[in-house]
């Protein structure tokens, strides 16, 4: 070891106990550190261990017996006195409803609506949660009303603790309904007297799929658990109904997303049960399907949140997601309320939608970033979906075109943006076939398969390329600097719910699979990629596809020799996509089988007018010039060089051997 790297090494060592001493936390930093773990530890323990109890109530009765299952946990509190009879106002929200206190408690489970324009949603009196959620302005494949759950296929509690470790689980207990004036508010309140009651407040704006949903616990300041003040444990879970045809691919872009605070957007795996448990503050989570969702916003972070997916087989459902987390409270020491609160939304995974939630917001940092539940491919690509696929559809749906006409001018513009890369693509190509008479007298001249005349052959053709000016990669660039618009477009067709249940042809679902024939039972291999059907836009692509491979095989043939059997691989590969992409949307197979008709045709247009000959005429006055090898060239050439000189070593070694 020198003396430089011995300095440098020191330096390093230096550089890193100086950074971990200027970064080690102060003792006010220590001290709330320790603070939050003790607080999680005695929440845990709240949570599993032998002290906890648990009120339940009779759920065999049908009368409610609230009291006698509700004092346990509000007798720790202090609650305000009040004369019998009178009546308790209803805060918030513009509320100016009353309950009164002598009023009976209802007796039996009910539900109330909470509706606007585009959402129905139905209040269950027990557990005072959301029973279902119905899209208004969507179905389900089967034509029947969209909903994104009903009944036991969602749950919703909240825990609380007080300072006797008494949990109060909210699942349990029978809620009184109080609407708002003008109907846009629900309140479901558990009340144990006038001063101790919990409020779960539900507001829906007209024409929303956002919800504001508060929690207000009242008279229990001095009665909750440490841990209760500052956050409430929360349970949230949901099986995801099978709303499209394709059960299969819809499983695909099922899955659920989460974003850490201030930071990016992470998902669970769709293919697999998955589980995450984030210390980080959490900003939402959403519960999505390959169209709709279900997000839960915090208007502060979540804490030591839990989150799980698993697949299911059953037939109405694709998967089972849960979340468990602590919503962040706030004690309000004028109005003895204990609150806390976030948003819901309930409605479709459209990109434009979920963006304008960001609106006005310029610093980046506080921005929401729900469109980023649209799956639209790497990020690398997405900008070609955001910046140009997205604009145009939005564009030409606004004009109340057809969808089947949108993606044909979708195509064309496609095409025409890439086709100078396409010309240049054909030019390149079409020198290299202008030569192939002169690569053909290179292999008289060097025959056979032997490593010697290999070599020979390839350097002999490389000096003729460098002597034209022509390049055998020139062909290839344009290719693949046309390739993001083409992967990314692959991406944005079973994204785009834009498509959804709209008809094109013998399509009647342009965002799903269009069945030529079906068959029930499973047949193997064949059910696993392709599913129980034929595509036939997928079937017209494939043909289109195998008869363009073949005509642009014999274009771009070069002349030059090929491993046996690859030549036919483009052929294979066009019949292999048939089975790969047989149960995609009916509408990318539909926008390749345009792709690739409008590639023939420009083909065809290309080698009418291009002049082959003019292309040898002015290969062949290339070569009376100077050339300097280009910087690949050359490369090759010295590598051509080294490996013949190796193969001539080589030789010379084996004959030693041979006469010894």
């Amino acid at each position: 070891m020198d003396k430089n790297t011995i300095i440098g090494l020191l330096l390093i060592t230096a550089i890193i106990i100086g950074f971990s001493i200027f970064n080690r936390p102060s003792q006010e930093q220590l001290a709330e550190q320790q603070q939050t773990r003790d607080s999680i530890e005695q929440a845990d323990k709240l949570r599993s261990g032998p002290d906890v109890q648990t009120i339940t109530p009779d759920t065999g009765t049908a009368a409610l017996e609230q009291g006698s299952s509700v004092s346990d946990f509000f007798s720790a509190g202090s609650p305000l006195q009040s004369m019998a009879g009178d009546s308790l106002p209803v805060t918030g929200n513009g509320i100016s409803d009353t309950l009164a206190v002598s009023e009976p408690l209802p007796a039996t489970v009910e539900t109330v609506v909470l509706e606007n324009e585009k959402v129905r949603l139905l209040l269950c009196t027990h557990g005072g949660n959301i029973e279902s959620v119905q899209l208004k302005e969507y179905l389900r494949y089967t034509g029947d009303s969209l909903f994104l759950f009903e009944g036991d296929e969602a749950r919703f509690n909240m825990d609380l603790f007080n300072r006797n470790s008494v949990r109060l689980s909210t699942e349990n207990e029978i809620f009184t309904p109080i609407r708002s004036a003008d109907g846009r508010t629900v309140t479901m309140r558990l009340q144990h007297t006038p001063g101790q009651y919990i409020d779960f407040v539900y507001t829906l704006p007209s024409d929303e799929y956002m919800m504001n949903f508060d929690v207000r616990v009242a008279g229990m300041r001095n009665g909750l658990h440490p841990e209760s003040l500052t956050n409430f444990r929360m349970n949230w879970e949901q099986k995801v109904r099978q709303q499209e045809k394709g059960r299969m691919f819809e499983n695909r872009y099922t899955r659920l997303h989460y974003k850490y605070d201030r930071q990016d957007v992470q998902k669970l795996s769709e293919s697999k049960n998955d589980q995450k448990e984030l210390s980080d503050p959490l900003k939402w989570f959403a519960f999505k399907d390959q169209y709709f969702s279900a997000v839960v916003i915090g208007r502060k972070p979540f804490n030591n949140t839990i989150l799980t997916s698993e697949v299911l087989t059953e037939s109405e459902h694709i998967k089972k997601y849960k979340a468990e987390v602590w919503v962040p409270g706030e004690v309000d020491a004028e109005s003895d309320l204990i609150t806390a609160g976030f948003n819901y939304y309930f409605g479709p995974v459209h990109y434009k939608t979920l963006k304008a939630y960001d609106k006005g917001v310029s610093d980046s940092s506080q921005k929401l970033q729900l469109e980023e539940i649209v799956y639209l491919g790497y990020r690398w690509l997405s900008w070609v979906n955001k910046w140009f696929a997205i604009p145009v559809f939005n564009f030409f749906l606004s004009m109340n075109w057809g969808m089947g006409l949108i993606i044909l001018i979708l195509t064309l513009m496609v095409k025409v943006v890439i086709s100078p890369l396409t010309y240049k693509s054909y030019i390149s190509s079409a020198k290299m076939r202008v030569l192939r008479p002169q690569i053909h007298e290179i292999e008289k001249k060097f025959p056979g398969k032997e490593q010697d005349m290999m070599m020979k052959r390839q350097q002999a053709t490389m000096e003729l390329y460098n002597k034209v000016g022509v390049s055998p990669m020139s062909g290839c660039l344009p290719m693949l600097i046309q390739m993001p618009v083409l992967l990314a477009l692959f991406f944005f067709f079973p994204s785009a719910i834009e498509l959804r249940q709209q008809g094109f042809l013998w399509a009647d679902d342009l965002s799903t699979y269009d069945s030529l024939i079906s068959w029930s039972g499973d047949i193997p291999f064949i059910t696993k990629y392709m599913g129980n059907h034929i595509s036939l836009f997928c079937l017209l692509m494939t043909a289109v596809n195998v008869i363009y491979t073949k005509f642009n095989m014999n274009t771009m043939d070069t002349g030059q020799q090929t491993m046996p059997g690859m030549k036919y691989m483009p052929i294979f590969m066009s019949v292999f996509m048939f089975f790969f992409l047989n149960s995609y949307p009916a509408g990318l197979n539909y926008y390749y089988f345009l792709s690739t008709l409008y590639t023939i045709v420009i083909t065809l247009l290309m080698k009418q007018f291009i002049n082959e000959d003019k292309i040898l005429l002015q290969l062949e006055q290339n070569k009376k010039k100077p050339k300097k090898k280009s910087g690949f060239m050359a490369r090759l050439a010295e590598a051509q060089k080294l490996q013949e000189k190796q193969a001539r070593e080589r030789a010379k070694d084996n004959a030693k051997r041979n006469y010894r």
